[in-house]
Order: structure tokens, then sequence, then C-alpha cells
């Protein structure tokens, strides 16, 4: 399993069976809102364990994660919120869980969640607008200008500085999450994990009937060159998301 809490991927011991599958995990996403009170969560992704990468020792070559966004046979996230929530998809729809305390275990609530193709709502943290590349910039500007503006409406803008939270809510009632690169660090191509939290949620948003870019190209096309590599990312309603995407291309 890997983590993005660790430098390197944690080898199960040798005492233990080894599984056909790979676990990679973001233990606990928004972890800044503890203090706060607001929702946190876990984002996971398995994949299958490529034959050839277990050394003479029996310990596995990182290598092994490296394996694009497509290659997900699952991916989900819980939330802690109002109600724990499992939400998760196995490549065909996702499913919606919730915790029943009186059980002790999860309950389907939700059925088949689709994400509405067209929204007005967008999520992005303001405070970096400076340092953003042009094409955000025009992007968000069109959504400030509303009704007046070249798109025609009126948005509202959210923010939690949870990424489980965000997409939860855009899974919930359609929306826009936009996480850019920016110019304080021009040697990053964006500041979350494409592992940890890019690529699961991707996969959801995507099963749910939206779209996930980092500007460019679709992220779960994306070949991984390190378990910690980061990405822009743009996810949530189509409409939305392909024009940001037309904006940067």
């Amino acid at each position: 399993m890997a983590s993005e809490e660790m430098d390197n991927a944690y080898q199960i011991p040798g005492k233990y069976p080894k599984g056909a599958y790979l676990l990679v995990f973001d233990p606990l996403d928004g972890s800044s809102n503890i203090d706060v009170n607001v929702s946190v969560g876990t984002i996971f992704s398995v994949l299958r364990c490529p034959e050839g990468y277990l050394s003479q020792n029996d310990s596995l070559d990182e290598k092994a994660f490296l394996q694009p966004g497509t290659k997900q046979v699952a991916a989900g996230y819980a939330i802690y919120g109002p109600q724990t929530m499992l939400i998760l998809t196995l490549g065909d729809g996702v499913k919606g869980f919730t915790l029943d305390r009186e059980m002790g275990s999860f309950v389907l609530t939700h059925e088949n969640i689709l994400i509405p193709e067209s929204t007005a709502e967008f999520a992005i943290n303001m405070s970096n607008q400076r340092h953003w590349e042009a094409p955000v910039k025009r992007y968000v500007d069109e959504l400030l200008e509303g009704k007046e503006g070249p798109l025609g409406k009126n948005y509202n803008m959210r923010w939690i500085a949870s990424m489980v939270a965000d997409v939860h809510r855009i899974l919930t009632r359609g929306g826009l999450f936009m996480y850019p690169r920016d110019a304080r660090e021009p040697s990053k191509p964006g500041k979350l994990r494409l592992m940890y939290e890019a690529n699961p949620m991707s996969f959801i948003v995507e099963q749910a009937g939206g779209v996930s870019t980092d500007g460019h190209q679709r992220i779960l096309d994306i070949q991984p060159e390190g378990l910690h590599q980061r990405v822009a990312v743009f996810l949530g309603s189509k409409e939305e998301v392909e024009r940001i995407t037309g904006y940067h291309k």
C-alpha cells in the first residue's frame, strides 16, 4: 500500500499472505479543517498488482504503482460529516452508503449518483488568483461577471478546503472544482497528488457522468512518473470542465 503520508510504499510483512491488489490512499483529506469541525474524509484507489514486481526478498517494487488512472479497479472516499458516508465505484456507476450507527454497518442510500451536466456553482481558492495562469483568470473573471457576462448566468462560489467535501457537494448537486497550477512553484504542475487524490476522484466523477482534466488532457490518461506526482485538477459538471479545458487549449 502507498499513502500520501509515507515517503515510500508500505511493504506487507512477510508473515501475511500477499493479495492481488495495491492500495493507494490519502488517510485524512482536509485535515486543516479538523480544528474548526468541518467535514474531512479518506480517499482510496485500488489497482491490480502487475506480475514481475516482487524481488527475491518478496518486497514490492514501487514502480508497480505507477499505472494510469484508467487501470483502477475501484475507488472511493469516506466523508466524515453530519452523516458518515462511503462513496464507491467499481467501474459501473457510483453508489453511496450511509453509516447506520445503531447497526454499525453501511446501508445503500444512493443507488446511482449522477452529476448534472450544467451548473452555476464553482469551487476554487480565490486567494491564489494573482498566481493563476491566463486561461484560469479569464474563466473565473467570466464566472464573476454573472448574467451580464459572456456565460449569461449568475454563479455561486463555494470553497471548503477539503477535496472530499467539495467533490461530495458536486456529486450531490453538480458544480465545478478547480485546483489549478500557479506561478508560486512553476516547477510543479499542480498541488494535488495524482495517485492519492486526482485519480480516485476523477474515476468517481467520470463514473457519475462528469469530466475531469488537468486543463489539457483527461487526468485518468496521465502516466504517473512517481508516487507523489502532483497535477492540476478541473473536475465536475461536463459543460464547465470542457469550457475551462478549451480555454487552456
